[in-house]
Formats: structure tokens, C-alpha cells, sequence
């Protein structure tokens, strides 16, 4: 079954940003609500609030979308997506067809402070190479989107905590 063509989201960067967060592509709650990792059982939110001690009403989940945003540049995290459009039926990566590239290298020149990239999961790693070729060092971090059930949100925060402790935004 083929989707309608989507478009994603814009970048979501500030000056001195150190990490670049890749994700596939935004799921349709994410569509339709124009935010970035949207869905309530996604643990992006929860994960960033736990490696930078935020809880309570402190919590980014907890805060509207328009204030998690400074947060987020505030701490040198970039956010955005390996696939700029496609096709899609539903959320699943798996059902994304006929997709296009994110302008990658015009991000780095935008953002000269970059220091490494993560991958968000399996689909967005499957552009490592192209990532790679960025010069930067490139990481795959578990996806924190609730299809990837086989990891605790323990052993995720591990993993996404290392790669922030790298990249120096811990």
C-alpha cells in the first residue's frame, strides 16, 4: 500500500549546537501536531530530561513544545531527520517509500559548531555512510519511539547518555 507524499519537519538548531540528532521521520502525531518526537510513549522527551536532571515541572515532558525548544538549543542538541519527504501510510519506518534526502551538508554549514551526529534508531543509521562522509564522528543510538519495545528505557538512557557525555551536552 503506497502513502500520501509527506514532508517533515524543519531543523530545530541554535549557535553553538554540538550535536546533531537524527531521527527517520516524524510520525503522523508528530505531522500533525508539527513537533518533533510528539507521540506520549516516545521516550526522546523523558530521555533528554533524565541525562540533563530535569524532573518534575522541570521536565521537557512536562513543558508546552515552544518551551522545550530553547532547552534544547540552550544545550547544544540539534533535532531533525535523515528524510526530508516520502510516502508513507502510517508511522512505521518500515512503510517509508520514495524518500528524499534532508540537505545535510547545508545544516553543517548553517551549524559550524557541530561536533558529532546520532542516529535516532535503525532507519535513520541506514544513512551512516552518507553521515559519515560529514567528517564528524557518527553514532546509532537506539530508537526511542514505543515500536522499539525490545529495549528498556534504561538500557536506552544508557546508550543516549554515553553519546551525550561524548559530544560534551551531558
Amino acid at each position: 500500500m503506497q502513502g500520501t507524499r509527506l514532508l517533515g519537519l524543519p531543523p530545530i538548531v541554535g549557535a553553538g549546537a554540538r550535536l546533531l540528532v537524527l531521527g527517520s521521520f516524524p510520525s503522523v502525531t508528530s505531522l500533525r501536531s508539527q513537533q518533533y518526537y510528539a507521540h506520549p510513549r516516545n521516550a526522546f522527551w523523558p530521555i533528554l530530561s533524565a541525562i540533563w536532571g530535569l524532573s518534575g515541572p522541570r521536565a521537557l515532558q512536562a513543558l508546552p513544545y515552544a518551551e522545550r525548544l530553547p532547552v534544547v538549543r540552550e544545550r547544544g542538541l540539534a533535532i531533525w531527520d535523515v528524510y526530508a519527504g516520502c510516502e508513507r501510510a502510517g508511522s512505521l519506518d518500515s512503510a517509508i517509500q520514495h524518500a528524499t534526502c534532508n540537505d545535510l551538508v547545508g545544516l553543517m554549514q548553517t551549524a559550524p559548531t557541530l561536533a558529532a551526529i546520532a542516529h535516532n534508531g535503525g532507519e535513520s543509521a541506514k544513512l551512516m555512510r552518507v553521515t559519515q562522509a560529514l567528517g564528524l564522528p557518527v553514532f546509532k543510538l537506539p530508537s526511542t519511539s514505543p515500536a522499539n519495545a525490545s529495549w528498556s528505557f534504561e538500557r536506552k538512557l544508557a546508550a543516549w547518555r554515553e553519546v551525550f557525555a561524548q559530544a560534551g551536552i551531558a
